[in-house]
């Protein structure tokens, strides 16, 4: 039988794992609403492309070149990221589901041997590690989606100053060549 005292420490050690499976959870909510506004982007894009073959109204002037390609290179760009997030989301599942099992592992540990002592330290370490992976992706998968912005924006202020004559003064970023893959 486990004394009050004991038991107090079980679950108190129990509950600490619940401030990661929070951060993978918040996380997860927010990879979760990147992926949405990837897939809308898709959509919108897809639009995009079938108007580039519809037959167009006398008066509507055809899409330029520079357009296309910049259609075309989103739409690679938007297919790199969505599987980006697709292995996020896998991985911050895997980190949840290793912290929960942690969780379960320190509660089982007091029935237990004490050669059973450190599979609730493996359990944690393995979704913590899961959860700065899934951090890693995510930090890639954000600098493809900047890189696929400021690609959009060099179009912008080139399309506006070769129709205005005007130049829109837009800090310059540069790419590292990271920023590229």
């Amino acid at each position: 039988m486990i004394d009050v005292q004991a038991s107090q420490q079980i679950l108190g050690a129990m509950i600490t794992p619940a401030v990661l499976i929070s951060a993978s959870g918040t996380l997860l909510l927010s990879t979760s609403n990147r992926l949405g506004r990837v897939v809308d982007r898709i959509r919108v894009l897809v639009d995009e492309v079938e108007k580039f073959t519809d037959v167009l109204p006398e008066n509507l002037p055809a899409p330029s070149e520079e357009k296309k390609l910049l259609v075309y290179e989103q739409l690679s760009q938007l297919s790199k990221r969505i599987y980006l997030l697709q292995s996020a989301l896998t991985i911050l599942y895997g980190a949840i589901g290793l912290l929960v099992a942690t969780s379960i592992a320190i509660g089982l540990s007091s029935f237990l041997p004490p050669t059973f002592g450190s599979i609730p330290v493996i359990l944690a370490l393995a979704g913590g590690s899961l959860l700065l992976f899934g951090s890693v992706v995510l930090v890639r998968e954000a600098r493809l989606a900047v890189g696929t912005t400021i690609h959009e924006l060099d179009y912008v202020r080139n399309l506006v100053a070769r129709k205005t004559a005007k130049k829109i003064d837009l800090p310059e970023i540069t790419e590292t060549a990271s920023d590229k893959r």
